[in-house]
């Protein structure tokens, strides 16, 4: 059993099968975890095929893992399945709204995070894909989805073929807030991001990129302003042709 506070992130993958028994399991283990409602706002499409992970990749910007994983779990906002459920009992459905799509947000990435934790224990490998919501009007049309089902987030999963590198974190003081939320101070800035900003490897891509700070990294090239403003554009264009706006 793996601990959290080692996780590391998997890119490389064995060629060793991931069994559809043992996905299966973990995948119902994981639904026990919290759900607004207990009404399960999520769905998950298992891609296996070579093919479907060829269509899948470029919306991922064909990261490698997209294509050389066992599997890739795409796990989407679902408020279909219950509209239908409504639909054929006679109740009169009014989910096709932001707060819905919220709320079915919410019930997937609590789906997603049970669902790694699982597999960490099992020794299974993966890798979070955060590139799900930049463009994922290719997801719906390539995973054919219905409106009221938006993805979320995707999982490259197989055992792995490489240790992972374990990445830093921010220390405990500087996102625990006691009673009430205590804006940061530069002090506060420069003791909590000093470990960061000094890592070798960090100083690295600064001099590579001529930035004078790691901040700059993000600011100026791996989140811009103008890539984000396109990409909230174009998610908000996928929220309405899936039914959420």
């Amino acid at each position: 059993m793996k601990n959290l506070s080692t996780r590391r992130t998997i890119r490389q993958y064995s060629e060793r099968e991931v069994t559809e028994e043992l996905l299966n399991r973990l995948m119902t283990e994981a639904a026990r975890t919290q759900t607004m409602g207990n009404l399960q706002l999520y769905s998950v499409v298992v891609t296996r095929s070579q093919e479907m992970k060829e269509r899948l990749a470029p919306a991922h910007f064909n990261q490698p893992m997209v294509k050389s994983a066992p599997v890739v779990l795409t796990i989407c906002a679902d408020f279909r399945r219950t509209t239908r459920w409504c639909e054929e009992r006679q109740a009169h459905p009014g989910y096709d709204n932001f707060l819905s799509y919220q709320n079915a947000a919410i019930d997937a990435l609590l789906y997603t995070q049970t669902l790694c934790n699982l597999m960490d224990e099992e020794g299974l490998g993966y890798c979070y894909l955060g590139t799900t919501v930049y463009m994922p009007q290719m997801i719906i049309d390539t995973l054919q989805l219905p409106k009221l089902v938006m993805p979320v987030a995707t999982l490259t999963v197989g055992w792995p073929a490489e240790e992972g590198k374990m990445s830093d974190r921010l220390p405990l003081q500087s996102f625990v807030h006691h009673e009430t939320y205590q804006d940061y101070s530069r002090a506060d800035i420069d003791a909590y991001y000093s470990d960061k900003e000094q890592l070798e490897e960090n100083r690295e891509f600064c001099r590579i990129n001529n930035k004078e700070t790691l901040a700059q990294i993000f600011t100026d090239i791996r989140y811009t302003k103008k890539d984000n403003e396109a990409m909230s554009a174009g998610l908000l264009e996928a929220l309405k042709h899936q039914g959420f706006l």
